[in-house]
């Protein structure tokens, strides 16, 4: 017997980057209730705070999910891990902190594809109102009052340095601020640091508002089913856990899944919301009939490694005995440390072949080398890591729930490298990232490239490569694809509404129509931001000029 609910004006499935601002906005209207369900415990372990503590918390299922993607030939049979956040603040407490925002361009083609006003102009209020830049950026572009801190790289490498002068060297411009709209180039990334702690969504948008007595946040509340009067969606249905009583918690206004774009597909499905075979496979009736988990989209990275000279000190060291016990004590003591940086230190934006107009290439370099196969793991030799993936891949795949048992991971299948154009730009980016680790500014302080090693050089030699050692970069989108009603693909319209049915929204990157030119965080950021002045009944922000 499913125990008599409790009653809000909004219920929200997650707390990671858009339930966190959706929380926070929604009840700045004083007498506005919002209850959040997080699948997840409260974020109190120290590891999440850390920006170190991310190579414990990826592989610690307390607080990710700990999803793999299914097997094909171009992943040389290997189920790949695509993590993602599973407490208070979500993937924002995991992640890389990489800021982010991607090409002007791709949000004009969201707005092309019949979604209004979200195009660059519009949605660029919404980045500034999240921000608040630390930092270069110019004052029309960026944001200074928002609750995120984005700050700068404090704490440098000479390999680094050396990486970005052989990168001007090969004609790439130095950017000082890829986030202005102008994204070509090379320089440090910006991230969510501020005084060497990490700063998550949770942090920044929840915690300030979990203090509202119109707030309440409920953790380790798995959702299990979508509450429906008629076409109308009334509530939540969740679990505390496996086998344990279904709670219910009602909406009065509206019922929001920002839980990302794998389970926002999988809870959907579950509630009978899905292409019929989906539903047909786990033994769900279907409600309403839509392409819920289709069009599936990921970025996939292949990365090379470099071996140093002897007595060059790569984080391979600093990361073990003394060298370690020496940044612990510049953490400690305030000052500028590797354990308050991202995992991806050096960002390039460049073309994989000449004659592009826009960089359709994301790189990232780090001066330590990662062991073969496996992601943010150091080898044990000291040496450099760059790697590079496509901005807008068009290999798409799905998000299918493999029964009811909403503790079941569902089939993730990205289909990476489907697409022939993406392998042909993949290659080219492993040519470019190859190149550029061989420049004479680097070749000072490296001795030799030991993945995948100069005997794979064809273009198949680099693709099996690529097959056999490449990664999700966890930029997971468009399983509730946003379009009007007219496009057979989509799931929500340009207010985030379910098509077909009333009261229910999806606010996360599910909604994105394509793949931004960047790491998705922001741009969530963003839509949660714009997302919350719908709810409202607000009028937008003015565009930008």
């Amino acid at each position: 017997m499913v125990p008599t609910p409790d009653t809000f004006d909004y219920v929200i499935v997650g707390a990671g980057a858009a339930g966190s601002i959706l929380a926070a906005r929604l009840t700045e209207d004083p007498g506005t209730s919002v209850c959040v369900l997080e699948a997840g415990p409260p974020d109190r372990n120290f590891f999440i705070h850390l920006p170190a503590g991310f190579i414990k918390t990826l592989v610690d299922p307390s607080v990710t999910w700990q999803f793999s993607t299914e097997p094909t030939d171009r992943t040389g049979g290997r189920r790949i891990k695509t993590i993602q956040g599973r407490t208070l603040g979500g993937s924002s407490s995991v992640n890389g902190m990489i800021y982010n925002r991607g090409q002007p361009a791709d949000l004009d083609s969201w707005a092309q594809r019949g979604n209004r006003g979200w195009g660059y102009a519009d949605c660029l209020p919404y980045y500034m109102r999240t921000e608040n830049r630390i930092g270069y950026g110019r004052d029309d572009r960026r944001g200074k009052s928002g609750a995120l801190p984005v700050t700068d790289m404090d704490w440098v490498h000479p390999l680094s340095e050396a990486f970005m002068e052989g990168c001007v060297a090969a004609g790439l411009p130095r950017n000082p601020d890829y986030n202005s709209g102008d994204q070509a180039g090379v320089g440090y990334y910006q991230r969510g640091i501020q005084k060497g702690w990490r700063v998550s969504a949770a942090r920044a948008f929840l915690k300030p508002a979990m203090g509202r007595p119109e707030l309440e946040v409920r953790t380790n509340a798995r959702a299990c089913g979508i509450v429906f009067e008629g076409r109308r969606a009334i509530g939540i249905r969740y679990v505390t856990e496996r086998g344990g009583a279904v709670r219910e918690v009602r909406a009065r206004k509206e019922v929001i899944l920002s839980s990302g774009t794998v389970n926002t597909a999988r809870l959907m499905q579950l509630s009978g919301i899905g292409p019929a075979s989906t539903l047909a496979r786990i033994g769900v009736p279907v409600f309403h009939e839509l392409p819920v988990g289709e069009n599936f989209r990921d970025h996939y990275a292949s990365r090379l490694v470099m071996r140093a000279k002897p007595g060059v000190e790569t984080l391979n060291e600093l990361a073990r005995g003394f060298g370690l016990v020496k940044q612990v004590a510049r953490w400690a003591t305030g000052r500028p440390s590797m354990l308050a940086t991202a995992p991806s230190h050096v960002h390039l934006f460049w073309k994989s072949f000449e004659g592009l107009d826009e960089p359709d290439l994301q790189g990232v370099f780090t001066p330590g080398s990662y062991a073969e196969g496996k992601v943010y793991v150091l080898d044990d030799y000291p040496g450099c890591t760059a790697g590079a993936w496509q901005h807008r891949p068009e290999s798409t795949g799905w998000v299918r729930a493999k029964s009811t048992d909403v503790f079941e991971d569902p089939e993730i299948q990205p289909n990476y490298l489907s697409d022939e154009n993406d392998r042909r730009v993949h290659i080219g980016g492993i040519r470019l990232i190859r190149r550029l680790l061989h420049m004479p500014q680097m070749m000072k302080f490296l001795e030799r490239e030991t993945l995948p090693g100069p005997n794979v050089d064809r273009d198949d030699e680099l693709l099996d490569f690529a097959y056999r050692n490449g990664s999700t970069t966890y930029h997971l989108i468009g399983t509730c694809r946003m379009g009007p009603e007219t496009d057979r693909t989509s799931v929500v319209n340009d207010r985030l509404q379910v098509h077909g049915l009333e009261a229910l929204r999806i606010v996360d990157a599910s909604v994105m129509p394509s793949m931004p030119s960047a790491n998705t965080y922001a741009t969530t950021m963003m839509i949660a931001e714009k997302a919350s002045d719908f709810i409202r009944g607000r009028a937008p922000l003015e565009a930008a000029a």
